[in-house]
């Protein structure tokens, strides 16, 4: 199968019309989106919208060939003109089938959500997988499409990356899957931090107007199997961390901060940290890295390493000047040894969040200059271990390595 995307954008386009966002301001050029709209081996077309006959044209296609247009959006989209020659938009009942003469049959996929997502099977036997704005497969588990990945997904990436988290628990996203995004609006800033974004998801985008050919390799990105996200007090570094899991099943969340009787703040802030995660994810509540790091199984989020410390350190007695002479950082040194170990031989997908405090003030206490010094040292050796390394500042990543 070949198809043409003859737009990528949420509805309402990118920029989004009298929008006066920072995104919209600078979605200029390869970067600007129109509404989604996707032709397929030139017979099927999905989501017909203003200017599409001139999107295909600009493309080097022609609806002319189109024998059928079938709609996502949980409404009949925009008034729009339908071009000579081309079928009244429609729609197939979730769960239903449609033949066509040319070979493809599409299926409804029912969503959790208004709206039509379908599967396409090509002549060859490709399998396509095109999802609505906004939109997640529901019961997959039971229906068609689960334990066999599909070739390609089309797939609103950012604004539901528990959509690719589902298909990726059912086996409908494979290693080879080629996920590219669509319906991109203005919740993140265009080019390079959009890309960065999806390839943490294992995901692509594409300008306007560029043609893929289904089951063709392509260069899939390659999701890093170990990240540090450093970052200052409220920086935003935990919501990266998180986001970049958001598109997988079943991850496995460790905090290290543990309970603290009596201090309802600190409740707030882990009550807080726990409604951001997705229902799917289990949270363990340990400092005890290793053996997690050591074992097989889904993504770890280890949330955070400076507490991971402070309980290091409180284990060894860091913080009496003489128990840290007489074997105390010693025995610190061999604990950040093996945590730093186990992050080489993992082999599960690993993201860890920790603070960046050698920027800030200079502690006013001994015991807070010793702790300042053997975080900066558990980062960087932590870091040194890590395909990827992530800056959080003002809420903007910078990568610094990766």
């Amino acid at each position: 199968m070949e198809l043409t995307l003859l737009g990528t954008g949420a509805p309402e386009g990118l920029p989004r019309p009298d929008c006066p966002c920072a995104a919209c301001a600078t979605a200029l050029g390869p970067d600007a989106r129109a509404a989604t709209a996707v032709l397929v081996d030139g017979a099927l077309l999905f989501d017909l919208t203003p200017g599409a006959a001139f999107a295909a044209a600009r493309a080097g296609r022609s609806l002319g060939g189109v024998r059928q247009v079938l709609l996502s959006h949980p409404h009949d989209g925009p008034a729009v003109e339908v071009p000579a020659g081309v079928p009244q938009p429609g729609r197939v009942p979730d769960g239903r089938e449609l033949a066509l003469l040319t070979g493809h049959r599409v299926r409804a996929v029912a969503m959790d959500a208004p709206g039509t997502g379908y599967a396409v099977t090509g002549p060859d036997g490709q399998r396509l997988l095109y999802l609505p704005p906004g939109g997640a497969p529901a019961g997959l588990e039971e229906g068609a499409g689960a334990g066999e990945p599909y070739d390609m997904v089309l797939a609103d990436v950012v604004g539901r990356p528990d959509a690719l988290a589902r298909l990726r628990a059912v086996g409908a996203v494979g290693p080879t899957t080629d996920v590219v995004a669509v319906h991109l609006d203005h919740d993140v800033p265009p080019g390079a931090e959009l890309r960065r974004r999806l390839a943490a998801a294992g995901a692509r985008a594409v300008p306007d107007g560029t043609t893929l050919t289904v089951g063709v390799y392509e260069d899939v990105p390659d999701v890093p199997r170990r990240t540090l996200v450093l970052g200052g007090a409220r920086s935003g570094k935990s919501v990266e961390a998180e986001r970049r899991l958001a598109a997988f099943p079943d991850v496995v969340y460790v905090a290290t901060g543990g309970t603290r009787g009596g201090d309802g703040e600190w409740a707030a802030r882990v009550a807080a940290h726990r409604e951001r995660r997705p229902g799917s994810w289990r949270t363990v509540e340990t400092c005890d890295l290793v053996p997690l790091l050591k074992d097989d199984g889904p993504p770890l989020l280890v949330d955070c390493l400076s507490l991971w410390l402070t309980d290091a350190m409180d284990a060894v007695g860091a913080w009496d000047d003489a128990e840290w002479a007489d074997g105390g950082e010693r025995a610190l040194r061999q604990r950040v040894r093996e945590l730093t170990e186990a992050v080489r031989g993992a082999r599960r997908i690993v993201v860890a969040v920790s603070n960046e405090v050698g920027s800030g003030i200079v502690p006013a206490t001994a015991s807070g200059r010793r702790y300042r010094d053997e975080l900066g040292r558990l980062n960087a050796g932590f870091g040194q271990e890590c395909e990827q390394v992530v800056l959080v500042v003002a809420g903007q990543a910078v990568v610094l390595r990766g």
